[in-house]
């Protein structure tokens, strides 16, 4: 159905690239999903006023939060896809995870709410009708909420939303939850045993749990999650297929919204090259970049001896040294300064934000590396951490 939605409501909908055909298929998806979870509230209230069953009713009610949610989640596209104005240079498109936030209190206070009402039925249990009719509407919720947990899955993915996944995820929980009413409902029917209460509380722990795994999703990029691996990588093999860069490090990805990058690196290039010739090659990258990848580029070149036999063998030495320690740091921008009394040995070192060293101690390791290496050398070190 979504499929078709998109094709006729969404103008070139097979352009996930283009900001508004990201917009329209979030509002879609927000739209149905408003929809089907009304009727999903409608049915099951019924459902558990017939039964007389709170775990049918807290599963109504969810279903209720989850409208509402779909209700924020489609403020939120709106809101984000704002163009960039003085105040906010960037663009609105943080604003997709503060609304994926705001979905996931509400999640949480609707399942510690209904948590507590499982809990006065489990203290007083009262009859539940495990009549056919309920039961039908609570199959027909299941196979319901499974069509949205693959739609929100395969369009969060296609459009690349966190949002969208953690509904998708929400929808596949709410299946689960479902699927725990009917078994006490089925288990009352065929034994005559009341288990409504603890189906509603095992319902609101989903809930919770479901709130909180959304929360974790929206807040880690709000503080600064790492990006995702193949694109780091997808970033790093479109600059180094330049043949005029030799190396690159110092790569930042800067994350101002699901679709909205921004990329810093340094990229290590012969300092005795053709300066206008390495800064079109520069430039040509940052291009590709945004084309390929639809990101925004900056990229600083680090001009690097590649004629000096000296620093070159030092430069290896070093690197071999360095992987000896077997603390994962690894070394960039290595040069070497020398004087009348003695040689300056200068590099920045990368160490792992796992390490069990400190940068202190780090530093103190490598001083004492170089001084091991070579006579009359001071080390200059300076201590990066990874961004990626």
């Amino acid at each position: 159905m979504i499929t078709l939605l998109s094709k006729i409501f969404i103008k070139g909908s097979d352009d996930i690239s283009s900001p508004a055909v990201r917009k329209a298929y979030g509002m879609l998806c927000s739209i149905v999903g408003i929809l089907l979870n009304i009727l999903l509230f409608a049915g099951k209230y019924i459902a558990g006023t017939i039964a007389g069953s709170i775990a049918v009713t807290a599963d109504a009610f969810n279903n209720l939060s989850d409208a509402g949610s779909s209700v924020i989640t489609l403020l939120g596209f709106r809101m984000a896809s704002k163009k960039p104005d003085p105040d906010h240079p960037f663009g609105h498109g943080r604003i997709e995870y503060l609304s994926g936030l705001a979905v996931s209190m509400i999640i949480i206070v609707v399942g510690v709410q209904l948590g507590l009402e499982s809990i006065d039925k489990i203290r007083t249990p009262e009859a539940v009708d495990a009549s056919l009719l309920p039961m039908l509407i609570l199959v027909a919720s299941i196979c319901v909420k499974g069509y949205m947990f693959l739609y929100n899955r395969s369009i969060g993915r296609r459009i690349n939303s966190p949002g969208m996944l953690a509904t998708s995820m929400d929808s596949l929980t709410d299946s689960v939850a479902t699927l725990v009413v009917l078994i006490g409902m089925l288990i009352n029917r065929f034994t005559g045993v009341n288990i409504d209460g603890w189906a509603g509380a095992a319902v609101a722990l989903f809930i919770i749990y479901s709130g909180f795994s959304a929360a974790k999703d929206t807040i880690s990029p709000l503080l600064g999650s790492a990006p995702d691996p193949e694109l780091v990588q997808r970033i790093v093999d479109i600059v180094m297929a330049y043949p005029e860069v030799i190396n690159v490090h110092d790569l930042i990805v800067h994350d101002y919204g699901p679709g909205r990058l921004m990329v810093s690196l340094h990229a290590e290039v012969p300092g005795n090259g053709d300066i206008y010739e390495l800064h079109d090659a520069i430039d040509t990258a940052e291009y590709e970049l945004q084309k390929e990848l639809g990101c925004t580029a900056v990229i600083h070149m680090d001009p690097v001896s590649t004629d000096d036999t000296k620093t070159g063998k030092m430069r290896d030495e070093l690197k071999e040294a360095v992987d000896g320690l077997g603390y994962g740091i690894t070394i960039h921008d290595f040069r070497i300064v020398d004087g009348p009394t003695h040689t300056n040995v200068i590099f920045d070192a990368v160490l792992p934000n796992d390490s069990p060293l400190t940068e202190d101690e780090a530093k103190s390791a490598l001083e004492t590396l170089v001084n091991s290496l070579w006579e009359n050398c001071h080390p200059k070190v300076h201590i990066d951490r990874p961004f990626v």
